[in-house]
């Protein structure tokens, strides 16, 4: 049984993963419920989930770096306005379960991607925006609010990142999605792990075939995204941010 449950878990990451660098965001909406169907405890599952992801960020960063697509400062800058958000979230999350709070950003993310779905061009130019100071510091507030939620929830918030880097900064998809699995997925994500693993605990032994299948589906979907084009990254993500919507509403 226990080399089946490893099958099952590389089988269940490996998808997840790669859905979520293919779109920007979402590995939890799949992930995160098997590993608490599984048996972990919900902060177990999440702190696992956390850590398991970050071999998302990796396997993207070694598939978009050969790209060279990246600015060092703008990517220094999401990891010093977001890191600080997640920490603050995931400290909390322990504390305060907030359904409320899951349905309103369930709500939120289905809005996003039907507004993405209305708005033809979203998303699929590269228009920089806001990068005189006042911009920096509106934008470096959302993503460090993006982060709280980041280290608090469970799913969706990698999408979030996506929508306001399009939004704010004028980032097109491909683009958009690079800086969400480089920066959300191995800094963001590591920080938050780091943060549940010293207040809470982790499922050790469900890590090898977590950690394998998220690197592998983090390359695969990150590999996807540019061989695909702004187009279909737009309609996969569209079709992640309605599911991740329900799953938020519905729990």
């Amino acid at each position: 049984m226990y080399l089946l449950d490893q099958i099952i878990l590389f089988f269940i990451s490996f998808v997840a993963n790669l859905f979520s660098a293919f779109s920007g965001g979402g590995a939890g909406l799949v992930q995160l419920p098997a590993l608490i169907f599984l048996g972990l405890p919900f902060a177990q599952a999440l702190a696992t989930h956390k850590l398991a992801t970050v071999a998302l960020g990796i396997g993207a960063t070694v598939r978009h770096m050969r790209e060279s697509s990246l600015e060092r400062r703008f990517a220094l800058f999401m990891l010093v306005a977001g890191i600080p958000g997640v920490v603050i979230g995931a400290s909390l999350i322990l504390q305060v379960p907030d359904r409320t709070a899951q349905v309103a950003l369930g709500i939120l993310t289905a809005g996003l991607g039907i507004y993405s779905v209305f708005r033809q061009d979203f998303g699929q130019y590269y228009q920089p925006l806001h990068r005189d100071i006042r911009g920096y510091v509106l934008g470096g507030l959302g993503l460090f609010l993006i982060g709280i939620l980041n280290g608090s929830l469970t799913s969706g918030t990698g999408l979030f990142v996506t929508l306001w880097l399009i939004g704010w900064f004028g980032l097109d998809y491909r683009r958009a999605v690079a800086y969400t699995l480089v920066l959300v997925g191995m800094f963001w994500n590591g920080a938050g792990a780091l943060t549940l693993g010293l207040l809470g605990d982790i499922q050790w032994a469900w890590l090898p075939a977590l950690l394998l299948g998220s690197l592998l589906g983090g390359y695969a979907g990150a590999h996807l995204s540019i061989v695909k084009g702004n187009r279909w990254i737009k309609r996969v993500f569209e079709v992640v941010t309605l599911l991740v919507g329900l799953k938020l509403i519905t729990g």
